[in-house]
Parts: C-alpha cells; structure tokens; sequence
C-alpha cells in the first residue's frame, strides 16, 4: 500500500548569526528520533527536560543540555557536532528553531512542538539576549561561516526591543509568524504532537502524560514522582547548570540567568491596549483566527 500523506519537504536553507540549516540534508535518522521544536524560548529546555526525564525513568543527573544540542545552531560546526549525536545510544531527543520548510522531515521521527505566545517569548528572549556576555557575541559574531549582519546587544528599553521585533519581523532572530504558520500547517501529521506553555504551566503532569503516550514511553508509576518532580521549574532553576546550553557559559549570571522566570503576560504592564490589539490582529492576519487563537491561549479549535 502506498503512503498518500502529503510529508514536509525542505524547500530552501536559513543562515544567519545563530542558523546553520544545512546540518539536517547530513543528518541521519533514527526511526525512533524526537525532534523538539519551537521558535525559540517558548518552553524548548522545559521540554527537553520533560522527555529527558520521560526516557530516562526520573534521573537527577543528566545533563540534557549536552544530551539534547539544537541541530541547526552553527555552533559547533555540524562537523563537530554530527558525529556526537550519531554516537549516541540512548533515544534521541534533539531540537530546532526551524521553520518546517527549511527542515528536512522525516516520516519516521516524531515531533513535538511547542507553542506560546509570540509576546511572552519576546520577554523572556529580551532576558537571554540582555544578560548574554562577551563570549556569547565572540562566538555567534566572529566563529566563521556567520552569514549575514552581526547580532548586537539589545536597547536598555524592552519596549523598544519589542518594537524592533515586531516590525522587523523577530528582529534581531527571525520570524515568529512563518515559524508559526509553518508548523500549524502540520499539525495533524500523525507524527506531530502540540503542546502549549500556558498548558504545561496550569498541569505539567498532565501534559507530561499525553507526551508520554505519544512518544509510546511507557511510565514507571513507582518512579512518577520523581519525575515530575525533576521537570518542575524549581528544580530546574536550581539545577540549571545540567539544562542551560554549555552550563549557561555564555550568560551573566551562568546557567540560572537562562533558566528565567517561565512566567506570561509580563508584556502587559508595558505594551498600550493600541500595541496589544495591534499584535492581536497582526497575529489573526498572519495565521488565521484559529491558529493565532491557539498560540494566545493554548485552546485548540
């Protein structure tokens, strides 16, 4: 029997200060891959985590930072990095901040992806972007292979950081829409879990649960408290050194700078009802009523 779904098929590379795409056109899957995605600070270490900790039976120890890299970050060189994540043995997890159409999709891997509001992932980015150091700029501006402008420290105003974001379509990253729109496309594939921030916050063990079932992770109920209690977002905090990249190297501050506040609407003391009803339409404009309905509030239609 022949499979008639219609499967993603890459169409085109996304390079940049932070991007390299071309890693996944080598990369070589594993019927059993997971691939985590999001746009990026939409709850993608929380997930790491989640599964790490879903695979693993509830282990204080490891260091899913290492365990789980972002494939399409051009650091280390996928020269470097390829041959790390083909020699290891346990179930892979690993993530992207790729749109689906710069992605190379496999039938076979699982996907789950993470939403939020495109607000509150501006907050928390303007937390990791204003609190990176030196050797963050080094690496990302002066490593070779960068294509494109250099990225440079953030305006003291995160009102003016939201600003540049939103009219110059996630600038100084890129775009939250197309990533957005992208993913929402594909979300009845039958390999393609969502899962929202705003739902792990009000009942991670549920949704802990349904991640499970997906992943066909069976659960060790003797051990389940253990691992709920290894995903929760103090002890993440006070472990941050195992789930920030590099143990959080490239940050003031270390590892606890990027494992931040994991809270929403902060957004709200700052931004004119103008600006919130100007992001609300946006938002309807560039994916539909019910798309942006969901990456508001969680709610599937």
């Amino acid at each position: 029997m022949t499979d008639a779904t219609a499967w993603p098929v890459k169409t085109r590379e996304l390079h940049s200060h932070h991007f390299d795409s071309t890693i996944w056109n080598d990369f070589q899957f594993r019927d059993d891959d997971i691939i985590i995605s999001t746009y990026a600070k939409s709850g993608t270490t929380w997930m790491q985590q989640i599964i790490g900790q879903l695979i693993h039976g509830g282990d204080p120890d490891l260091e899913v930072a290492e365990m789980s890299p972002w494939l399409d970050l051009r650091l280390p060189p996928k020269e470097v990095k390829l041959p790390v994540v083909e020699a290891q043995t346990h179930r892979r997890f690993l993530k992207t901040h790729l749109p689906v159409d710069a992605l190379v999709f496999s039938p076979k891997a699982k996907y789950v992806y993470i939403g939020r509001d495109g607000r509150d992932v501006l907050w928390s980015f303007y937390n990791h972007h204003a609190n990176a150091n030196e050797a963050f700029y080094d690496a990302l501006n002066n490593t070779p292979g960068r294509v494109g402008p250099p990225i440079e420290p953030p305006p003291d105003d995160i009102h003016q950081y939201y600003r540049d974001w939103f009219d110059g379509d996630g600038y100084p990253f890129w775009s939250f829409w197309e990533n957005a729109r992208t993913w929402w496309a594909i979300r009845d594939l039958p390999n393609v879990h969502f899962v929202h921030f705003a739902n792990l916050k009000a009942d991670m063990p549920g949704e802990m649960r349904k991640v499970a079932a997906f992943l066909d992770i069976p659960i060790d109920e003797a051990r389940w408290d253990r691992i709920v209690e290894y995903c929760t977002f103090d002890w993440m905090k006070a472990n941050a050194s195992k789930a920030a990249p590099l143990g959080g190297v490239m940050w003031q501050g270390g590892a606890a700078t990027f494992i931040n506040k994991g809270e929403n609407a902060r957004w709200r003391d700052v931004l004119t009802p103008e600006e919130v009803a100007e992001f609300d339409a946006r938002a309807v404009a560039e994916l539909g009523l019910d798309c942006a309905e969901w990456f508001r509030t969680g709610r599937m239609p």
